[in-house]
């Protein structure tokens, strides 16, 4: 079992920054895959941006690549998103997932575990 916390949404301008993060505690967080996926209102949850268990390989949706970074830090079992370049499309809930397996990281039905989510909204 692991606990997953979301920090660092906010309300900012299109064109801002902002740097979410996620503690997770409980079982070993360098056994997981950990990935944001977001949802906004009226729409499905969507995959953002995953990274791999020592954080060598990274996944992005297309909506993001080149704006968005995820990193982690295992010494303190936390994992980012540097999201740069803000765009009022970028609106959304923003959650945190760890997944215990390998592969499809991209597929949200893979994770088993999930936080509870921070707003972000950004205006334009």
């Amino acid at each position: 079992q692991v606990q997953l916390v979301e920090s660092g949404g906010g309300l900012v301008q299109a064109g801002d920054s902002l740097k979410l993060s996620c503690a997770a505690s409980g079982r070993t967080f360098s056994t997981y895959v950990m990935a944001w996926f977001r949802q906004a209102p009226g729409k499905q949850r969507e995959f953002v941006a995953a990274i791999s268990r020592i954080g060598i390989t990274t996944y992005y949706a297309d909506s993001v690549k080149g704006r968005f970074t995820i990193s982690r830090d295992n010494a303190k079992n936390t994992v980012y998103l540097q999201m740069n370049s803000l765009k009022p499309e970028d609106t959304a809930v923003y959650y945190c997932a760890a997944q215990i397996t390998t592969g499809a990281e991209t597929n949200r039905d893979r994770y088993n575990y999930w936080g509870q989510g921070t707003q972000v909204t950004v205006s334009s």
